[in-house]
């Protein structure tokens, strides 16, 4: 048998060292035991496919010669599924099959060729497996599924347009289908995640966020000599962002009301008499800091408890100011109202009068704060207090 001489073969070199070889010698080998690995590969997605046409397991009962060979292996069913669907694929094109098998292209590969084939009339389908074969000797199978997809472009140039969009819109409909999203609560304040979107959403995401977590942003937001963090915090710390300033008045009701969070949160908490944690009608606790916060920024309702933990006041939902109010305050204040501020940039719109005191939302009663400036007015450590000049002036409390 064959397969006994490659034992024999590996066999003898198993025990060899490879340290005595020099980096030319290194470099040769590895790149031809990679070629051997796609032989090897070939040879078993063709025997696995045979194994399949004669049933092999069925003397045990086994469902399929996959489900035999994952049990006989211990390999996962998805893997010899896969092994099997490739050598039955490698059947139906030969040019394929008889490059794996001479080393020329890598399993990947040939799975790539094979599924952007099969996709075109099988009138052209020679001419465009041997051009991908060709292009495998330049591009990997990434490139090669890029390549795949445009395939009319070179078999049918008339026809690369109506191709195109016609697998576009086979991807993004499969995709639309494919939605998920699955959140979990760990118990110590973080959430986790996990989603698949479609192309375009994630495009929209991406970009959403990039201008969150843009240089020009962060400085104008946070001064230049902001802190920068690693990608994926300040992409984390951007979505946390998005997630707050998404107006919810788009949102569709939720049992009859709008899709907006209920704060309870004390009367002494809520003036900064006390430091008590607020608590979400989703069950969940946040800081005291952050309950004041979002009372103030985001669509929430606060419901103020007195001694008694007998609500006193049900706010009306918070609402931003609109955009006009917002340019007006912007024009009026020349830059963040915060006293010793230069910031003009990013700037957010706050009530004066606090909005839990009955402040309304207009341009007379709002202010323009840097986003810096605006967290510390609802930080209890400070004391923020209007000036005759207009501005506010914060002096850390004792």
């Amino acid at each position: 048998m064959a397969t006994a001489r490659v034992h024999q073969e590996l066999d003898a070199v198993a025990g060899a060292s490879v340290w005595s070889m020099d980096e030319s010698e290194t470099a040769a080998t590895l790149v031809a035991l990679d070629r051997a690995e796609a032989k090897l590969a070939e040879l078993k997605a063709r025997v696995a496919a045979h194994a399949d046409d004669l049933h092999v397991g069925q003397e045990v009962a086994a469902s399929s010669a996959a489900n035999w060979l994952a049990h006989q292996t211990q390999q996962t069913r998805a893997e010899t599924y896969r092994t099997v669907r490739l050598g039955h694929d490698l059947e139906q094109h030969p040019l394929t099959r008889t490059a794996l098998a001479a080393g020329r292209v890598c399993v990947d590969q040939a799975r790539v060729i094979v599924q952007a084939v099969d996709r075109l009339p099988a009138d052209v389908q020679p001419r465009a497996e041997q051009h991908l074969l060709a292009e495998a000797a330049h591009h990997d199978a990434k490139a090669l599924r890029i390549l795949g997809k445009r395939l009319y472009e070179v078999i049918d140039p008339d026809a690369a347009d109506a191709d195109e969009a016609a697998v576009l819109a086979r991807e993004e409909a499969s995709a639309m289908n494919a939605c998920r999203l699955t959140m979990h609560d760990d118990g110590h304040g973080q959430t986790h995640g996990r989603f698949t979107i479609p192309t375009f959403h994630g495009a929209a995401l991406r970009k959403m966020l990039a201008a969150i977590t843009a240089p020009k942003h962060q400085r104008a937001t946070h001064g230049a000599g902001v802190e920068w963090v690693p990608g994926p915090e300040a992409m984390g710390q951007a979505f946390c962002a998005l997630i707050e300033r998404f107006p919810v008045a788009q949102l569709p009701k939720l049992g009859g009301l709008t899709a907006t969070l209920v704060v309870t949160i004390t009367e002494d908490s809520l003036l900064g008499r006390v430091e008590r944690a607020g608590l979400l009608d989703t069950g969940d606790r946040i800081s005291p800091g952050a309950a004041r916060r979002l009372l103030c920024e985001a669509g929430v309702v606060p419901v103020v408890l007195g001694g008694d933990s007998v609500p006193i006041d049900v706010g009306r939902e918070r609402r931003f100011h609109p955009k006009y109010q917002r340019i007006a305050i912007t024009v009026r204040d020349q830059g963040c109202r915060a006293e010793g501020c230069d910031r003009k940039l990013g700037l957010h719109t706050h009530h004066g009068t606090r909005w839990v005191d009955g402040g309304k939302t207009t341009v007379d009663q709002g202010i323009a704060l840097c986003p810096w400036h605006h967290a510390r007015i609802h930080d209890t450590t400070y004391e923020a207090r209007m000036q005759p000049s207009g501005k506010v002036a914060f002096h850390r409390r004792t």
